[in-house]
């Protein structure tokens, strides 16, 4: 495991306060997209079809730092998009960290090596750089050659400079297991800390839909990648090991969409990061009314088939907190790779699909065009 002792210790201690209040649904990590615009267009992107005026909005300094305080998370993964395109990036890293809050500045590192001198170490920041595999794979998956190579420059380059640096692996249905455990150990001589991995989710317009996992080509991909590095033991990831239990089909998890609430431009985005199937304007909106019941593997369509990091990750944090023990035993032998995969949960009685993501794409453009309306004919630059 790659978690530091302080956030380890931190956030436990804010898992026990939680505990201790008895709260049934509470967020460890804030998934914080201040920008839609990217400098890459990725095959697997959900975000990147968005018209124009929705691409150049982008949420102010201090609307992304009252988010930070609306929510609480002890972590905020600050995504997009590329997120090195906002300008206030600088100042709001700094703010996040200023309230003690550990900060994931996800980047695709086209920009990172330029923007880096605006960057400080410090024991709250990590830079996350998306690597999704050797050069041959990450390239062909972000659809453009050379990024891999730029990443690679950037993350020698954080390291030499004293930053903590993740990577954060996205998998499809064409990753060979050999070659992404080939890929992972090249990481600890490249000085990576720490690695975050997840099956991709099929965003529903993503330009790519061929390419995506459904549940049982998941746990046999990751059961094939742990077997080839001693059970996933030879490698150091930045998640619980009952997640990558999981992720192997060992435990059978309900998704805890709470556990990372997403701040988009649209606004506070329900039911999950991944799914934008309404939008509110207050964290304490989206607790309170979100139907949390009608999502999740078994209750919706659109669900059956992720078991992604942001959905998964917190109920394995929970499980962790509940059963330390299995939890120890499982870090102590690494993932089963071997044997009858945990009891899946049942799809036959989910809800059918519904498709809304174009009303919320015309009810933005009709705000911004608004907006663009009010006195001084500016346009605003945060979301509602």
């Amino acid at each position: 495991m790659s978690i530091p002792m302080l956030q380890k210790v931190r956030v436990g201690a804010y898992i026990a306060r939680q505990h201790f209040m008895r709260n049934k649904r509470y967020p460890l990590a804030l998934m914080l997209e201040p920008l839609f615009r990217c400098n890459l267009a990725c095959n697997g992107c959900g975000k990147i079809d968005y018209p124009d005026p929705i691409l150049n909005q982008r949420i102010s300094m201090e609307d992304c730092l009252a988010a930070v305080d609306e929510c609480g998370a002890p972590v905020v993964s600050i995504a997009g998009g590329e997120p090195l395109l906002h300008k206030e990036m600088p100042q709001i890293v700094k703010g996040i960290i200023a309230r003690k809050k550990f900060v994931y500045l996800c980047t695709n590192a086209l920009l990172m090596e330029k923007k880096m001198d605006d960057y400080q170490p410090n024991p709250y920041f990590v830079w996350s750089v998306h690597l999704d595999g050797d050069k041959q794979a990450h390239d062909h998956s972000v659809s453009q050659d050379g990024v891999y190579e730029k990443a690679v420059a950037a993350i020698k380059e954080a390291k030499r400079r004293g930053f903590r640096v993740n990577i954060n692996c996205t998998l499809f249905n064409d990753a060979d297991p050999e070659r992404v455990a080939n890929f992972f150990d090249t990481l600890g001589p490249m000085g990576v800390d720490g690695i975050t991995v997840s099956p991709g989710y099929a965003y529903e317009r993503a330009p790519d839909q061929q390419h995506f996992l459904n549940r049982e080509k998941t746990k046999t991909l990751f059961r094939d990648i742990f077997k080839r590095g001693d059970n996933g033991k030879r490698w150091s990831f930045s998640q619980s090991s009952l997640f990558l239990d999981f992720l192997a089909g060992n435990q059978t998890y309900e998704c805890t969409p709470w556990g990372n609430p997403a701040r988009t431009v649209f606004g506070w985005q329900r039911p999950c990061y991944l799914l934008g199937e309404g939008y509110v304007k207050t964290f304490k909106e989206l607790m309170e009314t979100t139907e949390w019941d009608k999502y999740g593997t078994g209750k919706y369509e659109k669900c059956a088939d992720c078991m992604v990091h942001c959905g998964f990750e917190a109920t394995a944090v929970m499980d962790t907190v509940a059963h330390p023990l299995k939890a120890a035993r499982v870090a102590l032998r690494g993932p089963r790779t071997e044997g009858a995969y945990a009891k899946d949960l049942p799809v036959e009685n989910q809800r059918p699909a519904e498709f809304v993501f174009s009303k919320h794409v015309e009810i933005k453009l009709e705000e911004i065009g608004r907006a663009k309306n009010n006195k001084g004919g500016k346009q605003t630059t945060i979301a509602a």
